[in-house]
């Protein structure tokens, strides 16, 4: 389906003739993946566009996902919410925050990674997406991982660890452990949100992510 997608937008994007840069980042200093910007601009126009499913037309913004198109690590949610519908962007709301602070406590920055969800477009109400429109969208966010090529996923939450894994098994039993997406480590584990709700969890979340910043090489003396 990526293939499919990519060469449908190339005639697009040869006509807008415009460069799309991912937010935040200056288009004279726009870091280059081994196979350019491209892929990631032709995504962007796509979905700016897309009407495949009834979310595109209920949305007031597209969320494309944003920050380094070269980063290791990943980080994928279900989809927008309210304040990520308003602004354009992921994660900017209360989880948002919290998931800036897990970043920070890597040692990392928002920039230095890339935040995406399953879904680009907010469902109504702020319910899970339904298969239909996960079907509808998941392409576009298996194309962004294909062009990122990052050495680790994380995973966040029941639908965004279920969807990409295949595996319907419970998150609780998910996380905690490597999971494989086409021979990139992904390690599931809970929301953001759902630590809002549930600060004893916060622990188990910090447990992954050790594990994670291991895989990557990262200095656990930043926790």
């Amino acid at each position: 389906m990526r293939e499919q997608i990519i060469q449908l937008l190339r005639d697009e994007v040869a006509w807008a003739g415009s460069l799309l840069i991912m937010p935040g980042v200056r288009a004279e200093t726009a870091p280059r993946t081994r196979h350019g910007t491209t892929e990631m601009e032709q995504l962007h126009l796509g979905i700016r566009e897309c009407r495949a499913c009834p979310l595109g037309i209920t949305r007031k913004h597209m969320v494309f996902g944003e920050g380094n198109p070269e980063a290791l690590v990943m980080f994928v949610g279900e989809g927008p919410g309210a304040v990520e519908d308003e602004t354009g962007r992921p994660f900017v709301g209360p989880a948002g925050e919290l998931l800036t602070k897990i970043i920070g406590a890597m040692g990392l920055t928002r920039e230095d990674v890339f935040i995406a969800n399953i879904v680009k477009c907010r469902p109504p109400g702020n319910r899970d997406p339904h298969p239909e429109e996960i079907a509808a969208c998941i392409g576009y966010l298996h194309a962004q991982i294909d062009a990122i090529s990052p050495k680790v996923i994380v995973t966040l939450g029941r639908i965004a660890s279920q969807t990409l894994l295949g595996d319907a098994t419970p998150i609780g039993r998910l996380r905690g452990a490597f999971r494989e997406y086409r021979g990139i480590a992904v390690m599931p584990t809970y929301h953001p949100s759902y630590l809002l709700q549930n600060p004893s969890k916060k622990r188990d979340v910090w447990e992954d992510i050790k594990k994670v910043m291991d895989v990557l090489g990262l200095p656990l003396q930043h926790a």
